[in-house]
């Protein structure tokens, strides 16, 4: 693992319409290091994404990608070392794209009107990655739930970034896709680069974790070693409440203080 600083996060705060969701979140990432953000929904997870990603403008702390502050000109940010995949809707979002259009799309400043030699091969090695190479000239629409998560997976990669933002990932995918993506995010941080996945629970990708922060009502509660999931989570009856595109829903209560959060730092489940 190297000793480079991919992602700092330092003392994030974030309100969406005046509600607080963040409040102070600070973490760091190494570069070969996998980092999952867990919690119940309404916890901050997928915020705490958004805002790495600069979706989410903080409203107080400091957000810095490789040492460079996320907010300063856009043309000093080094975007380009950065992938992302949001919490899944739709890969095809009603455009009657192909895979290939949507992929290539994740490196815009590549396109000109039809993307050069260089982008193309970028393109089929991403697609390669994910086991997508033989739907390249498909319609996005056509294709599963689990196919187009990894249709975003591949348009993350294209643009060889050296930090992938994951909402979701295993979102819709059957269990060989799932630990094939596994297996693809273990090499990718073997080879240095550095994950943050959004996770409801660390299936397949729980072998990987270096370490996972859990987020409570926006507060860091946990930052370590994966802590046990709670009792019943992997039963048909455990409610996971996914409201998938429902952004973090349940602001944090505005009189909960540090002595609140006592109790869920010393024994934290997901």
């Amino acid at each position: 693992m190297s000793d480079e600083i991919a992602l700092a996060v330092e003392s994030v705060d974030v309100a969406i319409d005046g509600q607080p969701i963040l409040r102070g979140v600070s973490t760091t990432v190494r570069a070969g290091e996998t980092v999952a953000l867990m919690g119940p929904n309404g916890s901050g997870k997928s915020t705490l994404a958004r805002a790495i990603v600069g979706v989410r403008r903080p409203t107080a702390g400091t957000v810095k990608l490789f040492g460079t502050d996320i907010t300063a000109p856009r043309r000093t940010v080094p975007w380009r070392r950065l992938g992302y995949v949001p919490q899944r809707t739709s890969a095809a979002a009603g455009v009657p794209a192909t895979v290939r259009e949507v992929v290539g799309a994740g490196d815009l400043a590549g396109w000109s009107w039809r993307p050069g030699r260089q982008l193309s091969a970028r393109i089929v090695e991403a697609l390669e990655r994910v086991g997508l190479a033989d739907r390249a000239g498909d319609p996005v629409h056509i294709l599963s739930g689990g196919q187009q998560q990894r249709v975003l997976l591949a348009r993350a990669l294209v643009r060889s970034p050296d930090l992938l933002v994951l909402d979701e990932p295993l979102s819709a995918m059957d269990s060989g896709s799932q630990r094939a993506t596994a297996d693809l995010l273990g090499e990718f941080t073997k080879a240095g680069g550095a994950v943050v996945v959004v996770l409801h629970e660390p299936g397949p990708i729980g072998p990987l974790l270096d370490r996972t922060v859990v987020l409570r009502h926006g507060v860091v509660v946990h930052d370590g070693v994966t802590p046990a999931a709670s009792a019943g989570h992997g039963s048909e009856h455990h409610r996971h409440l996914h409201p998938h595109g429902d952004e973090d829903a349940s602001p944090p209560p505005d009189a909960l203080s540090a002595d609140d959060l006592e109790p869920w730092k010393k024994e934290v489940r997901y």
